[in-house]
């Protein structure tokens, strides 16, 4: 037995890649030296392992030896497997550890996504994209595939990116998982540090791709949030989602900025898009080709715009009932295969919900028939009634009127009585808080309805209060919305009592979008409820329009009823300018950012913080001193001041271009110098465009 253990360790010592041949005993203390053994001298010979090919541990692993038991447990994994061992099995060589095998896979899975991203942007094709990510059949590693698509269109041209952004929006919910979309912007944000050095201008275009992301649907806007609190506070990541959330998500028309921001859909408007819809509609309901009807739908390629074909879908199965089946089995077949997630189709039925009332002037039992198209999409799986608002067959108003909306009415009045009186705001807020504790849509819309049909019945000073407050009170938009829809739809027998309503109405309309209270697209959006071109309604909007397009409108709406109110903000225009102008005389002497912004803060006057821009763009090009760009870019990071009004800003500087180069006669070189250098930092919107020789803005390519 001993001869046969000598006899095979001498073979194994003979064919070892690390030690010489050698015709001597392997016991022979005249054993040639190996070459990797230390010598004299050198820097290995303090080492605790071998370096040589013999295995020097203990014999049977320093569980003693001739007469003991060995090692309780005795597992040591370079012993080989014996194949005349009676429990041998012949796949016990041939399986490897699973971390091995793990990392291996993703290994492989890596390399063979790298090759699919490099394919689909040469080919353009998304299907076969698609095919061969789900041929890899690694689901749970496809938040790699999100990451490698975007890092790599990255560092590409704008045509890779709306590539990539398309691609990522085609394969959400049908190949790839929600929470891996999730997870790999998750990992890239992790990463952003990393990235940087490859990608210097990587903070802007990650924050781009998230908001894109969002507009799309496929990245809940809470995203933001919740990623923010796990990363470092002084990570490139925690810039890259402020970025996101302030220079792009919070900017006025945000939805078809981001959009076209790499050149997508340039040529088509949003009202081109609807028409296709109507049309490819119109051909499913006659054909019944499902296959044909998707293929329009993936060629419109705007996913974060599905909610408007279930919306049109839906009311085409109210008007022509005999296609109802069809356009539901259209609609189930889509939520079925991922081409319209179930967010866009809750939100296509929401709309439809809101405004029920008015389709039941064209569709006798609209409700009933609504309700009767969500029970069955529920009961089939593919919409949550749940995530619908509830629509009640019963007229709701009524109840509301009867039990809540007349008491709440009469002390609506009293509270605004006595805010005329007092013109304290807090009192306001607080009464307010008492009478409407579940903070009903509808009566913040009648609260806005009656201060604003008494202050017209009233004199400037009022005017001026009630626009203060409607800026102070922060309503949700849509309740604002709703109280100037029911405003205008009233205009005709108000107007019995205030001959002067349009003029009234139409600048109260007009200052609440100067106050950045309501929205350009809240003006279009109440445009629509004043069809007729004899209305008062219709009259109220035309002049509000007419108003804002004026040259330097904002002032002029600004001080329309002379800034009399005493609602803590109710000062005269120059006294503003007067307090901007002071408070950067400070700043440049003190350099106390947190001071000046709380100063700006206490102005309460956000729809006029492109004059602190303006004066601090003026004061840098005229003293050559940068010190008011720090206070710039700290109160954009804070959201202090936002891209719409430093983009306002920068305008108005540009429409003074020429008599400012009375006194600094390179002010319109410096002027395009700060206008690239705030386009890169993200003040600015791609679409501002500074002609130097003119000294004009250009935006879209208009003067």
């Amino acid at each position: 037995m001993e001869k046969h253990i000598l006899t095979k360790a001498e073979d194994q010592l003979s064919t070892s890649p690390k030690s010489p041949r050698s015709p001597r005993s392997p016991r022979s203390t005249k054993s040639p030296r190996s070459p990797n053994s230390p010598r004299k001298g050198s820097p290995l010979k303090n080492l605790k392992h071998s370096h040589s090919g013999i295995d020097g541990r203990p014999k049977k692993g320093g569980c003693g030896g001739k007469g003991t038991w060995g090692g309780v447990l005795d597992v040591d994994d370079c012993h080989g497997i014996d194949p005349c061992d009676p429990n041998y099995s012949s796949t016990e060589d041939k399986v490897e550890p699973r971390e091995k095998r793990t990392s291996k896979t993703f290994e492989e899975y890596k390399k063979k996504v790298t090759i699919i991203v490099e394919e689909y942007f040469a080919t353009d094709d998304i299907n076969s994209a698609a095919n061969e990510l789900r041929e890899l059949g690694i689901q749970y590693y496809n938040f790699y595939f999100v990451k490698k698509l975007i890092s790599m269109a990255m560092d590409r041209h704008d045509k890779e990116k709306e590539m990539a952004a398309i691609l990522l929006s085609s394969l959400y919910a049908d190949v790839i998982e929600p929470l891996q979309v999730y997870k790999g912007f998750r990992k890239l944000l992790e990463s952003v540090d990393d990235l940087i050095v490859d990608i210097p201008d990587v903070v802007d275009v990650l924050s781009l791709f998230i908001a894109r992301a969002v507009v799309d649907d496929i990245l809940p806007p809470a995203f933001l949030t919740k990623t923010v609190i796990s990363l470092p506070i002084d990570s490139k990541g925690v810039q890259v989602i402020n970025r996101a959330e302030k220079s792009y998500l919070s900017a006025p028309l945000h939805a078809e900025i981001i959009e076209r921001r790499w050149g997508g859909s340039k040529s088509r408007t949003v009202e081109d898009v609807k028409d296709r819809i109507n049309n490819l509609l119109t051909e499913y309901v006659v054909s019944g080709d499902k296959n044909e009807a998707f293929r329009c739908i993936k060629e419109l390629t705007v996913p974060f715009f599905h909610h408007e074909i279930v919306k049109r879908a839906v009311i085409m199965a109210m008007e022509q009932r005999q296609s109802e089946n069809r356009i539901l089995a259209l609609l189930k077949k889509a939520a079925e295969e991922g081409l319209i997630n179930t967010s866009q189709i809750s939100k296509g039925f929401g709309r439809i919900i809101d405004n029920v009332d008015d389709l039941s002037l064209d569709i006798p039992n609209a409700k009933e028939i609504l309700q009767s198209l969500i029970s069955k999409a529920a009961s089939e799986g593919w919409l949550s009634a749940s995530s619908l608002k509830s629509l009640s067959l019963h007229d709701k108003s009524l109840t509301l009127e009867d039990h809540v909306v007349k008491a709440f009415k009469r002390k609506t009045q009293s509270i605004i009585h006595e805010y005329f009186l007092s013109g304290d705001i807090s009192e306001v807020n607080r009464c307010l808080e008492i009478e409407n504790n579940a903070y009903c849509d509808e009566l913040n819309a009648i609260f806005v309805k009656k201060l604003i049909t008494l202050a017209m019945d009233r004199k400037n000073r009022e005017k001026e209060m009630a626009s203060i407050l409607l800026s102070s009170l922060c309503f949700p938009a849509d309740d604002v919305v709703s109280g100037f829809v029911m405003l205008i739809e009233s205009a005709d027998d108000t107007a019995l009592d205030i001959p002067v309503i349009v003029d009234d109405l139409a600048m109260f309309l007009a200052r609440a979008e100067v106050d950045e209270v309501l929205s350009p697209q809240h003006l279009e959006e109440i445009a629509t409820q004043c069809p007729n071109p004899e209305s008062v309604g219709y009259k109220v909007i035309q002049m509000t329009k007419s108003l804002l397009k004026a040259r330097l409108s904002g002032e002029r709406i600004l001080r329309c009823w002379g800034g009399g109110g005493n609602g803590g903000n109710g000062w005269d225009i120059d006294d503003v300018k007067d307090k901007i102008g002071k408070l950067l005389e400070e700043y440049e002497s003190g350099g106390d950012t947190r001071e000046a912004c709380r100063c700006i803060k206490e102005l309460g006057m956000p729809f006029f913080h492109h004059e602190v821009v303006k004066k601090s763009l003026v004061s840098i090009m005229e003293k050559r001193n940068e010190n008011l760009w720090k206070l710039l870019k700290d109160s954009f990071n804070i959201g202090l001041i936002t891209m719409y009004q430093m983009m306002k800003g920068f305008s108005r500087v540009a429409e003074s271009l020429d008599d400012l180069a009375l006194d600094v006669p390179d002010v319109k070189k410096q002027f395009k110098h700060y206008v690239d250098r705030a386009t890169g930092e993200g003040w600015l919107d791609s679409s501002f465009n500074f002609d130097g020789g003119s000294g004009h803005c250009l935006e879209n390519g208009s003067c």
